[in-house]
């Protein structure tokens, strides 16, 4: 597979999000804490990447980076699911499987309140580290599994850590995804038709997005990170204003902006995209793939 350095070409459809809009929005919450690499769970080492990189001598048990995640679940979500009914604002969860296997009476009251469940792997792990097409296979059906289980709910939509295998793809079509989200190469989805029927693509976005909190490049107050963002929502509802559709997405951590000092970036640009109005249409993945869908068919 080449890497497809044209896209649109310049040339993008013409087309209204449902509610008029030109520009859509997806707030993404990822839902991975209990799925990270753990000692403490089996695995041979930690992960690193925390509130600080680790000290904790690879192979032994890190259990202050299993609370640092375990604060995510235990605080952080019920912090951002609140302000989420506050600003009346939908999300897409990216819920890893082995977390929802963990805590599934949260997986059910994330889809209670109305968001929804997508798929972030068995593991927080990138899917190109598969070693084969059954191994992988065999997870991303256990996680279907146990979301369908915990939420009433089967996961339109699939984003993993990192990049996906060789294989990731064609699996998703074999299981009837709705779209995939690894993709970092356009602010429009498109179609793949590269190895079987067309697969919607939603691409994602890395620098508008609280892990870079964790990055020495990234943010550091709140602010930034509200700024950013606020930079992004301007640039992108100028170009939708030119009558060129968009899409901007906004990702969250629950162990990251679920924190006290963080949350005002979670807070205030919820707030903001609020205040656009019908400027902007604020959606869930699997909203944004169906609209567009039926705007621009394959």
């Amino acid at each position: 597979m080449t890497n497809d350095l044209t896209g649109y070409g310049g040339i993008w459809p013409d087309f209204r999000w449902p509610n008029g809009a030109r520009l859509a929005v997806s707030v993404v919450v990822n839902f991975e804490e209990g799925a990270e690499m753990q000692v403490g769970y089996g695995d041979p080492a930690s992960e690193r990447m925390g509130e600080v990189i680790s000290v904790v001598e690879p192979g032994r048990r890190d259990r202050g980076q299993e609370q640092i995640f375990a604060y995510g679940m235990r605080a952080g979500l019920w912090r951002m699911l609140d302000a989420l009914d506050r600003h009346g604002l939908p999300a897409t969860f990216f819920l890893c499987g082995m977390a929802v296997e963990r805590s599934p009476g949260l997986a059910a009251e994330v889809v209670r309140r109305g968001h929804e469940p997508a798929l972030h792997g068995w593991r927080w792990r990138p899917h190109a580290d598969y070693a084969s097409r059954e191994e992988e296979a065999h997870d991303l059906d256990r996680s279907i599994a146990v979301i369908e289980a915990a939420c009433g709910t089967r996961p339109a939509g699939f984003f993993c850590r990192g990049a996906e295998s060789d294989w990731t793809r064609g699996l998703l079509r074999e299981r009837g995804f709705a779209y995939a989200s690894n993709a970092f190469d356009d602010d429009l989805p498109y179609w793949d038709r590269a190895g079987g029927p067309p697969l919607l693509v939603l691409p994602y976005a890395l620098d508008t997005n609280d892990m870079k909190f964790f990055h020495p490049n990234g943010f550091v107050r709140a602010g930034e990170m509200v700024d950013y963002v606020s930079d992004a929502l301007d640039v992108l509802l100028a170009e939708a204003d030119q009558g060129r559709p968009r899409l901007l997405n906004i990702g969250y951590h629950l162990r990251i902006c679920g924190r006290p000092a963080r949350f005002p970036a979670f807070e205030q640009v919820l707030a903001r995209l609020a205040a656009l109005g019908d400027r902007v249409y604020v959606a869930r993945r699997d909203a944004i793939a169906r609209a567009f869908a039926a705007a621009c068919p394959p």
